[in-house]
């Protein structure tokens, strides 16, 4: 399984990176400017999540944040911030607990990481990444956070975890990948307790340095719920292995031969395995068949 460093180096790796992406600007970005944001192809969601129905709501207008450190990322340092409508141009870092970020788009990732220490924070009806780049960091970590309706893009990762309190709901991820990297749509990396991943969609399917749409194999995972997600692609789509306490996969849909070497590989004589099944879907991401029972494969 790759390693890759702690959320504190993260942070740094982050903010340089950007800081350099920065650079080559002729101006720092403007202070409240309206951005439009473009009218989705349909609206609701009928079935699972797609890009109509998640991310910031269609006819939002944005204020531009001008970046507040290194010219790279903008830092939230007080406690019960709210950040609504706004458009940053970088990371954005939570160094404050209870923040809430909705109808926003941040263009680089989300981490409440800061050294040693993180905070808890929401994030709702928002979108992190742009199409067209594609970041190795993930999209939105580490934890302590809550996540709806989100929709992750340009990101080689979708979402982390790496410590306690992950609530992850009716939310999108398409994945990339550049050479090098071990794409998930969510991995589990020092991952502590009470992570929850339900009624979400995963498409790895553009992706070509791969692992899985779900990677949850820490040894440090406990009580971990994986329900009514819809996924595809990856070497192994579901990997759920090494969980302590309760450990519940129920009632996902895979996207049938959408993966690299087999469907499953967890840890099936200790998993909550049930209504599991292959199914096809149309452009929008509805199951337009059901292919058949999804049966668990790997360690008895």
């Amino acid at each position: 399984m790759r390693r890759v460093p702690p959320p504190a180096v993260l942070s740094a790796i982050t903010v340089a990176f950007l800081a350099a992406l920065t650079a080559c600007q002729s101006a720092p970005p403007p202070v409240a400017t309206p951005t439009p944001v473009p009218t989705p192809t349909a609206t609701g969601c009928p079935g699972h999540p797609s890009p109509a129905c998640t991310g910031v709501p269609p006819g939002t207008k944005l204020t531009t944040l001008r970046l507040n450190e290194e010219g790279a990322a903008y830092r939230v340092t007080t406690p019960g911030t709210v950040l609504d409508g706004v458009h940053v141009p970088g990371t954005l870092l939570v160094h404050a607990d209870d923040v809430t970020i909705r109808n926003s788009q941040i263009d680089g990732d989300v981490t409440n990481a800061d050294g040693d220490k993180s905070f808890r924070f929401t994030i709702t009806d928002s979108t992190v990444g742009t199409p067209g780049a594609c970041l190795t960091l993930p999209g939105i970590g580490h934890d302590k956070y809550t996540a709806r309706r989100v929709l992750v893009q340009g990101h080689g990762d979708g979402f982390r975890a790496s410590g306690d309190d992950i609530d992850i709901r009716d939310s999108y991820a398409r994945l990339c990948s550049n050479p090098g990297d071990h794409s998930d749509g969510i991995q589990a990396y020092l991952t502590g307790k009470g992570l929850v991943f339900h009624h979400n969609t995963i498409d790895q399917r553009d992706a070509k340095d791969i692992t899985a749409p779900i990677f949850l194999v820490d040894e440090q995972l406990e009580d971990v719920t994986v329900t009514d997600n819809l996924v595809m692609g990856g070497t192994y789509s579901i990997q759920v292995r090494n969980v302590r306490g309760r450990q519940i996969v129920r009632d996902n849909k895979l996207v049938d031969r959408s993966w690299v070497y087999g469907p499953v590989d967890s840890d099936c004589g200790t998993l909550d395995w049930a209504g599991n099944t292959l199914v096809t879907i149309d452009e929008d991401y509805r199951i337009t068949a059901t292919v058949g029972p999804l049966e668990c494969q790997g360690a008895s």
